[in-house]
């Protein structure tokens, strides 16, 4: 969960300004660190556990406090000077900080969830036709699963969706959505695999033209370098995807999707943070490491492919290969000795 971000210098005054660099920073780190915080409690909380941690380890305190001072400890490093501020500051100066940075990130999400509304709507229209019957662009009443094609966007991976009886009970809300219910929109060509859930989960083609319009440029959506200003992620110096950046693309998706009218947390009808956190949660567990890795590495290879996190596989004729497994003969070599020693 790393991203280069562009070095900050601490404001010495406080200062409301749109222009605050702390402003700036929740923005970005708000789409690819966490995106659903308090930032003032965050940063309340951080301070609190780094006393306690003198005599407690972190291991010891629950899986969601272990997340927030992960998150916490991110935010720290990210923000050269922001640790001394803290600690030598009072609480009002803490809270104003932590506003500040939400004050950024709320902005951010605001922006993307306005824009995304409209654009996700071009993005799964069918090729060289319009959507029928039409879509509403400035209401969402129609969207969800009020329509056919955002219904069959939206339905729960393992459900079929042409099947009468779903379809009734989804846009009657007779079946209930939970946010840990992943849509089946996060898959490779809209098609889940019971036996490999893994399969094609969140590789669709809506997902990259998301992201790229959020963090990279609208024009790059297409693969057209229209752009005359730098995306979001070259403002920052973001060179790699990073884990929470998938999960809040994928989080704004599913609310353009939906047929609710404001972004919340706790709107019952998207459970957005369930499904961001669940994702989140999938992504942090050990055991699908490997998974998650070749994710990344699929990711970057869409979005910033020049990156060295867009791993490729080497030609396995080709001189490197060779240099390769010569390599790791030597080394299997090597334990084999040790080991019959």
């Amino acid at each position: 969960m790393t991203t280069e971000v562009a070095t900050s210098s601490i404001p010495s005054k406080w200062t409301t300004s749109t222009s605050d660099p702390l402003i700036s920073h929740g923005r970005h780190f708000g789409r690819t660190v966490f995106a659903l915080c308090n930032y003032p409690s965050l940063l309340t909380n951080g301070i609190l556990r780094l006393e306690q941690m003198e005599v407690t380890p972190l291991e010891d305190f629950s899986a969601d406090e272990r997340r927030e001072h992960r998150v916490f400890e991110h935010l720290l490093e990210s923000y050269p000077g922001l640790i001394e501020r803290l600690q030598s500051g009072s609480e009002e100066e803490l809270i104003h900080v932590g506003e500040l940075i939400g004050k950024g990130a709320a902005g951010a999400r605001g922006d993307d969830t306005k824009t995304l509304k409209s654009a996700v709507l071009n993005w799964i229209a069918p090729k060289g036709a319009a959507i029928q019957p039409p879509l509403h662009r400035n209401s969402k009443i129609d969207h969800g699963f009020n329509h056919e094609l955002t219904r069959s966007l939206l339905c729960p991976a393992g459900l079929d969706w042409k099947d009468p009886e779903t379809r009734e009970n989804l846009r009657s809300s007779e079946m209930s959505v939970c946010g840990d219910q992943w849509p089946i929109f996060l898959y490779t060509h809209h098609t889940y695999d019971a036996d490999d859930p893994w399969c094609g989960l969140l590789r669709s083609r809506l997902l990259v033209s998301a992201y790229k319009h959020v963090l990279t440029s609208p024009s790059l959506v297409d693969k057209e370098p229209k752009a005359t200003r730098s995306g979001n992620a070259r403002l920052h110096g973001m060179n790699c995807v990073t884990i929470a950046s998938i999960a809040y693309i994928a989080t704004q998706v599913q609310f353009a999707l939906s047929s609710s009218s404001v972004f919340s947390q706790t709107d019952t009808t998207t459970d957005s943070e369930t499904f961001y956190h669940s994702l989140l949660d999938l992504f942090e567990d050990p055991d699908e490491s490997e998974e998650v890795n070749e994710l990344l590495t699929w990711w970057n290879r869409q979005v910033f492919p020049t990156s060295s996190s867009a791993k490729r596989t080497i030609s396995a004729n080709s001189a490197l290969a060779k240099i390769r497994l010569k390599h790791l003969a030597v080394k299997q070599a090597e334990h084999l000795t040790i080991v019959t020693s």
